[in-house]
């Protein structure tokens, strides 16, 4: 008998090719010029989050730090503002992994958001001591959308790894 939950399956291992394609995709969705919209999800941290959940040991504060200072270069930002909010979160992340899988896509949305809202924060504090003045608290409204995210990025993303419903005898798992 087949089980019909995707969530009791076991997943196949990731490729460490689709884990950085997916980071890279989310890069592009970032370096879409949308002007100051707010609630626009912030693609990388959200892609990098999930990553440092599911994979702690493959994704964790290089990625952050690399893609974070592509963020900054890519988007004008003050040098380093991305790539502080994205280590920090990063390490975050990695630290609250084993914690977080256990729960199901709806509640780990719940534990990833204060981890998004401090990130945001984070990239606001480095803006005014750069001496910008303060965004607004609409800035914040991207954490709560890319929390919102949380589910259906997570089956988009999982999806290459769920093992196929046919049987097949020769296969040991």
């Amino acid at each position: 008998m087949q089980p019909t939950n995707r969530s009791s399956r076991i997943l196949l291992p990731v490729k460490l090719w689709f884990v950085y394609l997916s980071l890279f995709v989310a890069l592009g969705l970032e370096y879409i010029p949308t002007g100051r919209t707010p609630g626009l999800p912030d693609w990388v941290a959200l892609v990098l989050a999930f990553w440092c959940v599911r994979e702690p040991l493959r994704i964790g504060l290089g990625a952050g730090f690399a893609f974070g200072l592509l963020m900054d270069v890519g988007l004008g930002a003050a040098m380093g503002q991305h790539a502080l909010a994205y280590v920090v979160l990063a390490h975050l992340a990695n630290s609250l992994a084993r914690r977080v899988l256990w729960f199901p896509a709806w509640q780990q949305a719940l534990h990833v958001l204060p981890l998004l809202l401090f990130a945001q924060a984070l990239m606001v504090a480095v803006r005014l001591l750069a001496g910008a003045e303060f965004p607004g608290w609409s800035y914040f409204l991207s954490s709560f959308s890319s929390a919102l995210l949380w589910a259906p990025l997570s089956f988009l993303l999982l999806l290459p790894q769920y093992q196929p419903v046919e049987r097949d005898d020769n296969r040991p798992i």
